[in-house]
């Protein structure tokens, strides 16, 4: 019976070593033929060439795009932690959140809503993206969850008076502008920012 399964395995190793011989030939012509450029950012399929390009969306968020004329590819371009790479050059508007919100809550006080109506209505933009930030302190789960709760509060406030706002987010301490190491640090970041697009 051992006799038997060494013989079967032996005859599966000599074919196995046949197909590869058998596919040898395959390679050898293919050498002779240009190879395409292989990077990280390179895809190639049945011998074509994808090669992504990235694309602004209307917020300054980049994506990784790939099309050939008749399907295409988008993916979000994002950085080691996870935080979309956005360009910032269209904030309009930076909140401290302790001027609206008390500490660990967002609730946005009547007066606060006040002013953040009075914002949305003498800016003249045609779009908004609200992102809401917090400092270092609690966890990240909980800054992202309480960051964006903040952002969608003001975003509440913003519709209610008309404003079209185009998406809310929360980034809770990932994107800090100060150190948060001292307490002026921590009150920059615990901020929401408005980008406007015109």
């Amino acid at each position: 019976m051992a006799y038997r399964i060494t013989k079967a395995i032996g005859a599966m190793a000599l074919a196995a070593l046949a197909g590869l011989s058998a596919a040898a030939p395959a390679v050898a012509e293919d050498a002779g033929k240009t190879p395409f450029i292989s990077t990280q950012n390179t895809r190639t399929i049945k011998g074509e060439q994808y090669i992504p390009g990235i694309w602004v969306d209307p917020d300054g968020c980049e994506h990784w795009v790939m099309d050939d004329g008749v399907e295409g590819y988008m993916s979000p371009h994002v950085s080691r932690k996870g935080i979309p790479v956005c360009r910032r050059a269209n904030t309009c508007g930076v909140m401290n959140t302790d001027q609206f919100f008390a500490t660990d809550s967002y609730r946005i006080s009547k007066h606060g809503q006040a002013r953040i109506a009075e914002f949305f209505r003498s800016a003249s933009a045609v779009g908004y993206v609200i992102a809401g930030h917090t400092d270092s302190r609690a966890s990240d789960e909980y800054n992202i969850k309480l960051s964006y709760n903040r952002a969608l509060a003001v975003a509440r406030v913003a519709r209610s008076v008309g404003a079209n706002i185009t998406d809310v987010r929360g980034y809770g301490e990932r994107m800090p502008v100060a150190t948060n190491k001292t307490a002026q640090g921590m009150a920059k970041n615990r901020r929401v920012e408005i980008l406007c697009f015109r």
